[in-house]
């Protein structure tokens, strides 16, 4: 791959139904400036997979987030896209890195893809 960046195509690539719900979350890990965080985001468009998450940090694409729900599930997830960026809130794509560990994370049933 030239540049040695990897695109995915959101149509191709996709392993799981999308579902328009929303869910509050705990999101932590460390921002742009390498400053350790811990906030409350919104989470959308959830999958198996992960979730679309909106919150006010600046992020790096490839990094490493945990996310946390009211529940008490807690996951490894990766940001491996930024949606948005609108008045300071970020929108971005996480997928969960460990899918075993996080498949009943939602505490939901998915349709197949």
């Amino acid at each position: 791959m030239a540049g040695g960046t990897a695109t995915r195509s959101p149509i191709s690539k996709r392993r799981s139904n999308r579902m328009g719900l929303n869910a509050a979350v705990g999101l932590s890990g460390e921002d742009r400036r390498k400053i350790t965080f811990s906030v409350q985001a919104k989470a959308t468009n959830l999958n198996k997979h992960g979730a679309a998450v909106q919150l006010n940090k600046d992020l790096v694409v490839g990094a490493k987030v945990t996310i946390k729900h009211p529940r008490g599930m807690q996951a490894e997830a990766r940001i491996v896209s930024q949606i948005a960026a609108v008045e300071g809130l970020c929108t971005y794509g996480i997928e969960f890195v460990e899918h075993d560990k996080a498949k009943n994370f939602w505490g939901i049933s998915f349709p197949s893809a």
